[in-house]
């Protein structure tokens, strides 16, 4: 039966500039922004100099606060030395089919995923190790606005992974509004969806028998 066997957790390396997000709903955001604020800056050495502390704190807050309330499995945000914002998100999701979309097929996915707000999406589809895959960068007018009252340019990279025999499909997608990035960021994203790995309610069955 097709989705008999669906993903319930995946793995992934990330290079050390991108952080933790902190999901759980006990987590006091505060607390735990101010605390890693002040760990990176000390960090930075002499690049912190040109940050604002009180600025990257609240960044680091709202960023964990949205992310939670959109509720992935697993988000990041890359930090750079001496940019008070965060220069991009990263977050993983599952999909998994129901009497809705009873085949999740990498097609589907990049009819469900893409928009022409800026033209027609680059789209390319390749197989990583844990399996097919499609790789979506494309370009969407942000929620936020500029300082001239514009919106804001968000730049994304969605990547769909198809592992066999799961039925399921692994999202992780890849955002950004800081301007000159981007290079930076498509680089780290591709390195990291290769590192993508997944586990099944079939793994977790075994690793329960096995501890018996």
């Amino acid at each position: 039966m097709n989705g008999a066997n669906p993903i319930v957790d995946c793995g992934l390396t990330c290079h050390e500039e991108w952080l933790r997000l902190p999901l759980e709903p006990t987590a006091d955001l505060s607390t735990w922004s101010q605390e890693t604020a002040t760990e990176l800056l000390r960090h930075y050495g002499r690049a912190a100099a040109t940050m604002d502390p009180a600025l990257f704190t609240q960044e680091l807050r709202e960023r964990a606060a949205d992310s939670r309330g959109r509720g992935p499995v697993h988000a990041f945000a890359l930090c750079l030395p001496g940019v008070d914002r965060v220069a991009a998100m990263l977050e993983i999701d599952f999909i998994h089919p129901d009497e809705t979309v009873p085949e999740i097929t990498l097609d589907w996915i990049v009819e469900t995923f893409t928009a022409d707000d800026f033209g027609p999406p680059q789209t390319t589809k390749a197989r990583l190790p844990a399996g097919p895959a499609v790789r979506i960068r494309q370009n969407f007018a942000a929620s936020e606005e500029s300082d001239g009252g514009g919106r804001v340019l968000m730049e994304t990279v969605t990547y769909g992974l198809r592992p066999p025999d799961t039925g399921s499909a692994v999202m992780m997608f890849v955002s950004w509004t800081v301007p000159g990035v981007a290079d930076l960021v498509e680089r780290m994203g591709d390195d990291i969806s290769e590192t993508l790995t997944v586990a099944t309610a079939r793994d977790d069955a075994r690793s329960t028998e096995s501890e018996r």
